[in-house]
C-alpha cells in the first residue's frame, strides 16, 4: 500500500516539474530562429478589431505575410502583426518561435543580414 502511494507521489511530482519546466521554455523565447525579410507594403492587411472588453491582440491593426529567409537562407512566408505599417523596403529581422510564432520583429540594416540572406536581396544604394 506505502509503495503504490510512494509511486503515486513520485509520479505526480515528475508531471508537475516537467510541467514547469515546459512553461518555463515556452515562455523565455528559448529554441527560436531568426528569419529575415523585407518590407513589402502591397503585402499588408488591416485587420479589424473583434469587439469584446479585451483585446488579447495588443492593438495590432496591420498583418504582414513576407517571404522569409533563416541564417541558413531557407525561406518561407511568415506573417505577423504590427500596431503601424512599417517602412517600404526596410529590412526586419524577425524572432520566432515553434508554437508561439513570431515573438518579436526588429528593422536592421542591410549590412546586418546573414551574407547567404543578402544574396537574395539587392543592396541599397547610397543617396
Amino acid at each position: 500500500m506505502k509503495k503504490k502511494l510512494s509511486i503515486r507521489i513520485a509520479v505526480a511530482v515528475i508531471i508537475v516539474v516537467g510541467f514547469i519546466g515546459f512553461c518555463m521554455w515556452f515562455l523565455s523565447g528559448t529554441g527560436s530562429t531568426y528569419y529575415y525579410s523585407q518590407i513589402d507594403n502591397s503585402k499588408i492587411e488591416q485587420t479589424k478589431s473583434k469587439g469584446g472588453v479585451i483585446n488579447f491582440r495588443g492593438s495590432m491593426d496591420y498583418s504582414y505575410t513576407l517571404f522569409s529567409y533563416d541564417e541558413n537562407g531557407k525561406g518561407k512566408d511568415i506573417t505577423f502583426g504590427t500596431s503601424k505599417e512599417l517602412k517600404e523596403g526596410a529590412f526586419i529581422r524577425l524572432t520566432v518561435m515553434p508554437i508561439r510564432g513570431v515573438l518579436e520583429w526588429k528593422e536592421v540594416q542591410y549590412d546586418e543580414l546573414p551574407a547567404v540572406v543578402q544574396s537574395n536581396y539587392t543592396a541599397p544604394t547610397s543617396e
